[in-house]
Order: structure tokens, then sequence, then C-alpha cells
């Protein structure tokens, strides 16, 4: 950025700069951009604030760096301190006096102030992801976070494993729990978050057990705890009774499961046994005939990933609607702008189920942890799925079970403190066997 921002610009306001956080979050808020950033910065009381924000295009790798921040000197409280906010190329936030005299620069997550903290867990996840190329083909997008001093030798390492439509960031309220004292990894699989999302793949719960057995083999190289929600407990489920994909890999690999809220299948057509999804079959058929048509597709995806649109199906799957955030939005909405996530979305609700529970808990003697939110709407506790695993303890001594009150399809964001409270002792447990 070189010289003084230009002085025709747009939407200038006075404010004070007690709200200017606030005021800038709704600003942001108006902007239909990918990647926007919200200003992380201590304000005075007492001080007025001039700004406008400016639509920025796309990051350009050729951009120009841009100045470091120097100190400014400390203002009066009696002093009127004028400042201009602007979002450039490269999406950092800039704050300039009127004479281009540049005061901070910081870049951060869509948040609101409210949710700072979380803001926070979110970027340290971002920073420390690394790529994994799989299968010497697709870059594998993954996060690793261990504390040297806590981590304890014979606790094994955590693999956490997202649900669809999530990514690595949906475990924020969790990570830092678990790393207090195990390795944890998490993991985009293919076709989700920052992974690749190839032309014309075709996604099945197999393909998404292979990635998770090879991550453990090449990357983990320990024998690992899988925690999934949702499809991905159902691909962890898949590699630990994998012996037809990997021989012996699941001893090898798997030291344990915790399977939060399992999906019966990779889509809905895996719970023919429901009645509920019998009476919606054709209308399932239908919407794989629509969902084939490059255009209907298109402007489907297009709406359900509107921010109103995901915050409305994200309440009606948690429980505790207070951890519906702007956050939780964006880690949903952010990875559905990137290139293939249509073709991914299709594949993905269209494709094949896969195998379900029924098939592959009885192959598995590795001790299975579930954790199941009673609000779901997803997989009821009262459907074929959550009636099948609520029989298992009962059956299957490796097996234990706890309903978790009030909680919906995600119970690790939804009531973090729930889960935690249940999984740390059974991990305990695991550790000292």
């Amino acid at each position: 950025m070189e010289g003084p921002l230009e002085d025709d610009t747009k939407d200038i306001y006075e404010l004070d700069m007690a709200h200017i956080i606030d005021t800038l979050w709704s600003r942001f808020q108006s902007l239909d951009i990918i990647g926007k950033r919200a200003l992380k910065s201590k304000v005075c009381e007492g001080y007025r604030l001039s700004c406008f924000v400016a639509p920025c295009q796309p990051p350009s790798p050729f951009a120009p760096p841009l100045p470091h921040a120097h100190t400014a000197p400390p203002p009066n409280a009696e002093q009127s301190l004028h400042v201009r906010v602007r979002i450039v190329e490269s999406y950092h936030l800039v704050l300039c006096q009127s004479k281009n005299f540049i005061i901070n620069s910081t870049s951060s997550a869509t948040t609101s102030a409210e949710t700072s903290g979380s803001l926070s867990e979110v970027e340290k996840i971002k920073q420390k992801c690394l790529k994994w190329k799989w299968k010497d083909q697709y870059s594998i997008n993954y996060f690793v976070s261990s504390d040297s001093d806590s981590s304890q030798p014979n606790h094994p390492p955590l693999l956490l494993v997202h649900g669809f439509g999530a990514s690595i960031p949906h475990w924020r309220r969790n990570i830092k729990t678990l790393s207090q004292n195990y390795t944890v990894y998490a993991i985009d699989l293919l076709g989700f978050g920052l992974s690749d999302k190839p032309p014309g793949f075709s996604y099945t719960m197999e393909t998404w057990a292979e990635l998770i057995l090879d991550f453990l083999d090449e990357v983990v190289k320990k024998p690992a705890v899988l925690i999934g929600n949702s499809v991905g407990s159902l691909a962890c489920l898949i590699a630990a009774a994998s012996g037809n994909i990997q021989p012996d890999s699941s001893q090898t690999f798997v030291k344990g499961i915790v399977l939060l809220n399992c999906s019966g299948g990779m889509n809905n057509k895996a719970i023919v046994d429901d009645w509920r999804i019998k009476l919606l079959l054709p209308l399932l058929w239908l919407i794989d005939f629509l969902l084939n048509q490059k255009g209907i597709a298109s402007a489907i995806f297009e709406r359900v990933k509107q921010r109103e649109n995901l915050r409305n199906i994200l309440s009606s799957v948690y429980g505790n609607k207070e951890s519906v955030d702007d956050e939780l939005v964006e880690i949903i909405r952010e990875p559905a702008n990137s290139e293939g996530a249509l073709d991914a979305f299709v594949s993905i609700v269209t494709g094949p189920p896969g195998p379900n529970p029924v098939q592959l808990v009885p192959k598995i003697s590795l001790p299975i942890l579930l954790l199941w939110g009673d609000e779901d709407p997803f997989t009821p506790i009262d459907g074929p799925v959550g009636k099948y695993f609520s029989s298992l303890p009962s059956q299957q001594e490796n097996v234990k079970l706890f309903l978790l009150e009030g909680v919906g399809h995600c119970p690790h964001d939804d009531r973090p403190e729930l889960v935690h409270e249940k999984l740390l002792p059974w991990l305990a447990t695991l550790s000292n066997a």
C-alpha cells in the first residue's frame, strides 16, 4: 500500500472509540466477501473516530507486503483522533491517521467482540495446520497440538474427525482441553475444509476410512483413539473394522473409538428401516435427480450456504442455541465457498450410503465410547441408528453409552463441558489399561 488513503471515499462517519469494534463488525457483516477480517484492537473511551470500510478484491499473490506497524504517540483523552479503517487486497486490516501513519495492523477470523476468546482458539488452530500428501496426489489439511510438558508417554494420541460440512475448526472448544494431556490430531476429510476437493471425484465412506488409516500409518505412527462426529464417526467405525481395506490395520493403528452421534450412512438413504425415511424416499430420489442437474444443484447450494440459512440449520441441530454463534456459521460457510465444494456436496448427498453400524460394530473388539445428544433431529435416539447403539452396552462389554441431555447432533461443540466430563475419565482408563 503506497501513499495516503484517498479523500473521496464514502461511508465516512464519526463514532465513539469505545464502540469501534461493534461498529466495524456490523459494517463487515454487510460486505458479502470471502475472507473478511474483524478488527482486533484495544480501544479507549473518550476519543472520536472517523472511519470507512472499503470492500476488497480476492487476495493477490503479488500484493506488496504491508509496512511494519509503528507505535503511535499516546493520545490525550481530550484530543480528537481521526482514524481510517480499510480492508486492503491482502485482507489485512490497517488503521491509519489521515497522514498515512500506520498505528496498527492485524488479521483474524470473523467474529464479534463477545467471542474474541473463541476467535483466539480458532486462529491458533488455523495457524498450526499442516499439509500431508495422500497417495502422492491429494493435499490433506491437518492439525497437531501437543504440550510436551503435560503429554504423558502412556497416553495414546487422539485423532478428531469432523462431520458432514464441517472441518478442523469445529473442534474449537475441545482441542485446548484435550491437548493438556494428549497429543491431538485433527483432519479435514477429502472434500471438506482446506483439504483437496478433486473435480469429478466419487466420495465414499470407504475412501474416508482408508484416508484415516493411511494418516495414522504415515503421520501419527502410533495406535490412536479415533474421535468422530456424525459421518466422521462412521468413517472411524469403518476404519476400525476395515481388515478388508488394510489387513490387521485396526489392531495396528486404532486403540479405541469415541462416537459422537454416529450417522447411519453417508446420507439418509442408509436408514431405510426408519418409517420417517421411508415416507421421504420419493423426495430423496427427486432431490438426487435435481442435484445431478448442474444449474439446479448450484442454485440449491448457493441458497443453503447463505448465512441466515446456515444459522437456521445449525440452530435446528444444536440443543444449546448460544453455541450457534457467528464464528460457527463462518466455520461451516467458508469452506463451502472454495472450488470443488459444490461437486463434493452433490457427490456425498447423492452417492452410496456405505456400510452401516449394524454391519460394522460386531467386527470390533476395541473399547467404544458412545456420547449421544438426546435432542438430535438427524440421528434421534428413538430412530433405528439410535436404538441400535442404545442396545449395545447390554450386549457388548467393550461399549459404554452416555446420553447427554439437552444436546443436539454435534455434542462436542454444542455442550463441550458435558462431553469432556464423560470423555476424559474414559480416556484415562484406556491409558492405564
